[in-house]
């Protein structure tokens, strides 16, 4: 009788260890099989349209704290009656100014300026590697026959 309690309490044990390697919180976590994008945020307001001059081939742009736009970034204005265009940074600034040339659109003194940053681009793979005995056919000429 001894060792059928012996043997029943170690059949528990047993079960009981198992059991406990099976659960879900113990588990590893298996990693995810969808890759994560680059997540782009919205646009930034970063200030206003100051000054337009008579010819409206450039602007100058009051900015909204520090003016961190590098020269060739492209801007976007919006007004009112969806009034909208397009900007490119010039790279010159003066204390809280800084121009910008229009590329498209209309636009008027007081619009809205925003920036809206970009994820760089996915590179494309490097091309596979042929193997040494393909290589050497590829590099000898070919021999016209007439």
């Amino acid at each position: 009788m001894k060792t059928f309690s012996a043997a029943l309490l170690i059949t528990a044990l047993h079960l009981g260890l198992i059991s406990c390697g099976t659960t879900p919180s113990t588990q590893p976590e298996k990693p995810s099989a969808v890759k994560s994008t680059p997540t782009v945020a919205g646009p930034k307001l970063v200030g206003r349209v100051a000054n337009l001059p008579a010819d409206k081939r450039f602007v100058l742009i009051q900015s909204y704290g520090k003016w961190a736009m590098e020269a060739g970034a492209i801007l976007t204005t919006r007004g009112p009656d969806d009034r909208a265009a397009n900007l490119r940074v010039t790279g010159e600034k003066l204390g809280e100014f800084a121009a910008a040339d229009l590329q498209s659109g209309t636009l008027e003194k007081g619009d809205a300026v925003y920036f809206q940053s970009t994820p760089p681009p996915l590179t494309p793979p490097p091309p596979p590697e042929l193997p040494k005995n393909q290589s050497e056919i590829v590099d000898k000429p070919v021999q016209k026959i007439d």
